[in-house]
């Protein structure tokens, strides 16, 4: 297939994405039908089906498509952290890409797609539970279990650090999304603030004593 073809298909599919995922969070799954989706999407119903098969298959794409996406280079940032010199500055930069990454509208939009439909497909809750939020926890517990043994951090229990560390960080931005529904990004400079605050009560709490006087580096 030429390359100008395959763009153009690229863009379809996307358009397609698109326009379910408007629908599916307005009209829930059961009151969108392919049509619907064909037009929104300004394609014809036969591209729609090329491109997903069936309406479960289109959900199935829209709510795992960014897993990942969004979890795959999270956890390599994850697993530099373990091995930085500067560890304040390493989790500094670590918080606020995992906080833009998460309060990205679209991943937001998928989230909360997944959330409003776990009844329906269960099993498409699940996969996303755990190939994003366990797996980036487990990503955080292996880096913080090793740079415990570093002596840079004070971590008895890896995973309740893990999940401290991601609940101070994104707690409040998804609960807000779920709750109000997805709202336009907050800008960077918030963001920034957000991810700066969530490092300094985790060092508060998790720095080893010889570290924490004079040190400034998350400050």
């Amino acid at each position: 297939m030429a390359p100008q073809l395959t763009d153009r298909s690229r863009r379809k599919r996307e358009a397609i994405l698109e326009a379910a995922t408007d629908l599916f969070l307005t009209r829930e799954y059961v009151g969108t039908s392919m049509d619907e989706v064909a037009a929104a999407a300004g394609v014809s119903k036969q591209t729609v089906y090329k491109h997903f098969g069936d309406k479960e298959s289109l959900f199935r794409a829209i709510a795992l498509s960014s897993v990942q996406e969004v979890s795959g280079p999270l956890r390599a940032r994850i697993a530099a952290v373990a091995e930085a010199d500067d560890v304040g500055a390493a989790l500094l930069e670590l918080a606020r890409s995992y906080l833009t990454a998460v309060v990205q509208p679209e991943v937001l939009r998928r989230r909360q797609l997944v959330i409003r439909e776990a009844g329906r497909f269960p099993d498409v809750a699940s996969t996303y539970h755990d190939g994003a939020p366990r797996l980036t926890i487990a990503a955080l517990a292996e880096a913080f279990a090793r740079l415990a043994e570093r002596g840079e951090l004070a971590v008895s229990e890896p995973s309740r650090a893990a999940t401290h560390f991601a609940f101070l960080l994104v707690g409040e931005p998804l609960d807000t999304a779920m709750f109000r529904g997805v709202v336009p990004g907050r800008g960077p400079g918030e963001l920034a603030e957000t991810a700066d605050e969530a490092v300094r009560v985790f060092l508060a709490a998790y720095r080893p004593e010889r570290n924490s006087p004079g040190s400034d580096t998350a400050s």
